[in-house]
């Protein structure tokens, strides 16, 4: 059972993000907070698996609350929900620690989907909003993409680089590759060791950057 906190201060987005995540046998909804604070009070409480957090907030918004929470509990996922008027905070939330991002007006499945692959150590994100944290990422001089390795990258690394940049998870790079989901994590660990990356936006970044030497 995953259990999942709501942040989100409209009370019909909660309401129908509930609806949604008891819909299924796999989830329970342990809370609901309208701000930050509460969000970071409910989290250390109750201890979620999964927290959907709104980035815009009135008091403690989002990111700062994403920051607090994981320095409380190191291991909680973060997944924001976010909406195209949020670009200015995304890149802020990664910094903070947020595994994940979706948009807000997701299909249930995508959104389902996304708290079980945060749930199980991946780092769901919608294609759009990857497209768009990797295109601040490279225009922001403070977070370029990691200098490439020395020793490069095989050929079947750059295969995973190239699929992750695209915003594809796990499991869908095994399945177009051919590949068991474990060997596909491997190469993507040993693809982060290699160049520095510390998440998977980092490694779209690269991607985007050119081909790695």
């Amino acid at each position: 059972m995953i259990r999942v906190l709501l942040v989100d201060d409209q009370q019909l987005v909660r309401a129908g993000l509930r609806m949604l995540c008891e819909s299924v046998p796999d989830m329970e909804v342990v809370g609901e907070a309208a701000d930050g604070a509460a969000a970071v009070r409910l989290a250390e409480q109750l201890h979620p698996d999964v927290v959907l957090m709104d980035l815009r907030m009135p008091g403690v918004d989002g990111t700062t609350a994403t920051a607090r929470i994981l320095a409380q509990r190191p291991s909680a996922r973060v997944v924001v929900l976010t909406t195209f008027d949020d670009d200015d905070h995304l890149y802020p939330a990664l910094a903070a620690g947020a595994c994940g991002f979706l948009v807000k007006d997701a299909s249930p499945g995508e959104l389902l989907d996304g708290v079980r692959r945060a749930a199980a150590g991946d780092s769901p994100f919608s294609q759009t909003v990857l497209r768009r944290l990797v295109d601040q990422a490279v225009r922001t001089q403070g977070a370029r993409a990691p200098a490439p390795a020395p020793a490069g990258l095989t050929e079947r690394e750059r295969e995973v680089l190239g699929l992750v940049g695209a915003g594809m998870s796990n499991p869908e790079i095994a399945a177009r590759l051919h590949l068991g989901v474990t060997t596909v994590k491997t190469h993507v660990a040993n693809l982060m060791a290699k160049t520095g990356a510390a998440n998977r936006v980092q490694l779209a970044v690269y991607a985007a950057s050119g081909e790695p030497g």
